[in-house]
């Protein structure tokens, strides 16, 4: 991991998005061959940000009636080879441990896919289909660009095992448009990435919250503060952010990063505003926030999940330049 390089990989985060729109556009390598494998139920399994997109993109095509299910790679109870299931991996790298484990029992059984930034590794050797994330090379060796690649090519092949798909798709327009808002994004960092630094570094750690719909956000923007600057940090959904974290908000100097959207905010915010904490707001504007990040198609809730984690990123990437402290 070259940590130093990450805020390069992170400036090439709008081409690569509109590279990957004009992939979709003419039809995703071996994309073709999924049709014919005649599944009726489908398990994803992946680590980490892998996981976080997979989980997003596999809870609309259940809420369309499809049979998806997502897996840590690492669980020992999955499920047993058939002739209607077909098995998904997705690992950047197409290395990590956990993945080509899981993956083990379905060698050989013609309905193994490979999601994979690496065609040529080990996981994209045993796979029956491997469909490539054409997300570049992530010098830094942190999942910033592939995670984004995840969402639309996870998308595409759901779409084309299943034969079916739900209304809202991660398709070419929606990468284009999140294209576009990265790059705002990084346009604009410099009028509000310093306050925001400086009011997310708490002494006892920074907490993400963010909808069901989008709680990959909140996730891979925590992953990204632990990662990258190495400072504690925590993600929760934000409806069960009142059962699992509100707690804290009594006892620490809790400053927390909203992917807003949520039906629940006005429930969280509640508890925040009463109990003193402090707040930014990503995506929508929040009553009491400190500080708002927009951007163009912000209420796009595809494009939001593609795009609004570069919040969180652009963070992690200035505490690890400050040094020791991220205390601004």
């Amino acid at each position: 991991m070259d940590t130093a390089a990450f805020r390069a990989d992170l400036d090439l985060i709008p081409s690569t998005l509109a590279s990957l729109a004009d992939s979709l556009e003419r039809g995703l390598p071996e994309l073709e061959q999924l049709g014919s494998l005649g599944a009726a139920r489908v398990l994803v399994v992946g680590m980490g940000s892998s996981r976080y997109a997979a989980d997003v993109v596999a809870r609309r095509f259940r809420a369309h009636g499809a049979n998806v299910v997502v897996e840590l790679a690492s669980a020992v109870l999955l499920p047993e080879p058939a002739a209607d299931l077909a098995v998904v991996a997705v690992s950047a790298t197409g290395g990590s441990a956990e993945v080509l484990r899981a993956v083990d029992r379905y060698r050989g059984t013609g309905r193994l896919v490979a999601v994979t930034n690496r065609p040529d590794s080990e996981l994209g050797r045993v796979a029956d289909v491997v469909v490539p994330l054409l997300a570049g090379v992530e010098a830094s060796g942190v999942a910033c660009r592939t995670f984004r690649a995840t969402f639309p090519v996870l998308d595409a092949v759901l779409g084309e095992l299943l034969g079916t798909a739900p209304a809202e798709r991660f398709d070419a327009g929606v990468v284009r448009r999140a294209a576009a808002a990265s790059d705002a994004l990084l346009t604009s960092a410099a009028e509000w990435l310093a306050p925001l630094g400086g009011l997310l570094a708490g002494p006892m750690g920074t907490w993400a919250l963010a909808p069901a719909e989008r709680a990959s956000s909140a996730q891979q923007a925590a992953l990204m503060l632990r990662e990258v600057p190495r400072r504690a940090a925590y993600a929760s959904e934000t409806g069960d952010w009142s059962h699992v974290d509100v707690y804290l908000t009594k006892t620490q100097d809790y400053r927390a990063l909203v992917f807003a959207g949520s039906a629940w905010d006005a429930q969280a915010l509640e508890w925040m505003q009463a109990r003193g904490s402090r707040y930014a707001a990503v995506s929508r504007d929040l009553p009491g926030a400190e500080l708002t990040v927009r951007f163009a198609h912000d209420d796009d809730e595809s494009v939001a999940a593609l795009a609004e984690v570069l919040v969180g990123e652009l963070v992690a990437d200035r505490w690890l330049r400050s040094g020791s402290s991220p205390v601004e």
